[in-house]
This record gives C-alpha cells, sequence and structure tokens, in this order.
C-alpha cells in the first residue's frame, strides 16, 4: 500500500489537495495559539492571585517539597492520605484485637441500653465472619463477647459513674455558698420589702 491519496489522479483533485494541506497547517497553527493564549490566561491569573494575596499563608510554606526518592511509588497518595488522615490500615485479625482492646470505652460513650447491645451483636458478627474467612495473615484469636454479661457491666460502670457525678455536684455544693440566681435575687429582695 502507498501513502498516495487515491484520488489525487482525477481532475480538479489538486485543490482539494491543497485546501487539506492548508486546513491542516492552520489547524495546528490554531491549537498552537490556543495553547498559548490559555498558558499566557493561566500566568495572568496566578500572577493576579499573588498580587491579591491568595497564596499567603498556605500550610507548608517555606518548607521542603518531600522528593519521590530514587523510585517512583504510584501509591504515593495513598500513603500520604493514610498519614495525613491517621487511618488505620491493619490485618482484619490485628484490627479486631485493637477494637477488642477498645470496645468497653466504645461502650461507655453509649448511653441506652440498645445501642450497646447492637454495638456487641455487630462486633460478635465481625469476629465470626473474620474467623470463616482464610486470608492468611495472623490468626483470629478475638473472642466473641457475651452481650448479656457485657451489658450488665456497662449498666454497673454506668451507674458508678452516675453516682460518682452526683457525689462531686454535691459536695461541691456543700463546699461553696449556694449563688442565687437572678430571678432567686429579685424574688429575695421582693419578698424583704
Amino acid at each position: 500500500m502507498s501513502d498516495r491519496d487515491p484520488t489525487a489522479d482525477r481532475p480538479g483533485a489538486e485543490p482539494v489537495r491543497r485546501e487539506r494541506e492548508r486546513e491542516d497547517r492552520t489547524g495546528r497553527s490554531a491549537a498552537a495559539a490556543r495553547i498559548a493564549q490559555q498558558a499566557m490566561w493561566v500566568d495572568l491569573q496566578v500572577r493576579q492571585a499573588m498580587e491579591r494575596g491568595d497564596f499567603d499563608d498556605l500550610p507548608g510554606q517555606g518548607k521542603p517539597i518531600e522528593d519521590l526518592g530514587v523510585e517512583h511509588d504510584p501509591d504515593w497518595w495513598v500513603k500520604k492520605l493514610v498519614e495525613r488522615e491517621n487511618i488505620a490500615l491493619l490485618p482484619p485479625a490485628l484490627g479486631l484485637r485493637k477494637e477488642d482492646a477498645e470496645l468497653e470505652a466504645r461502650l461507655d460513650a453509649i448511653t441506652v441500653e440498645r445501642e450497646v447491645r447492637r454495638e456487641l451483636e455487630d462486633f460478635n458478627r465481625r469476629v465470626v465472619e473474620t474467623r470463616r474467612q482464610l486470608q492468611g495473615g495472623p490468626p483470629v484469636v478475638t473472642a466473641v463477647r457475651d452481650v448479656d454479661a457485657e451489658v450488665a457491666a456497662w449498666t454497673q460502670r454506668r451507674t458508678a459513674r452516675i453516682e460518682a457525678q452526683r457525689a462531686s455536684r454535691a459536695a461541691a455544693a456543700e463546699a461553696s455558698p449556694r449563688e442565687l440566681t437572678w430571678w432567686r435575687r429579685r424574688r429575695t429582695r421582693r419578698d424583704r420589702s
């Protein structure tokens, strides 16, 4: 096959060929002019933003840009996201161990027994699912929690916290003279008159 245009041998083909070449040239030059115009517009926008002070006090100002190192890591942005957002990427077994250690504190933040039960049932379901999946990694040694026993322990901890708060309020009220609110002061003054 040749690169020659098959319509070039027809009569009147020369003007068509010249027109195509002119369109190619002008198309390319128009694209180049458009790119140059966009670059000038972007430079103008950046210059105006710098004059307004839009780039002042940006986080990381004056700090060096971390180089990518010898080899480019295609997952660099994921690693930066994990580092910046403090996301824990643990195998399921280790994640469950960590969650098991923090479970009582999470339960103590809940105020409704129904929600505590739901949280415990969800935790137990995930432990069982992780045991069933053989994905490798460390073994799942986290035990399921007895929901009724955990709810009873949660109730005892909650009752003890409430009693401690009441005792501290009572001690604070006895230690300092009772301050009258503005409406009590007003009523007291009126009663004295």
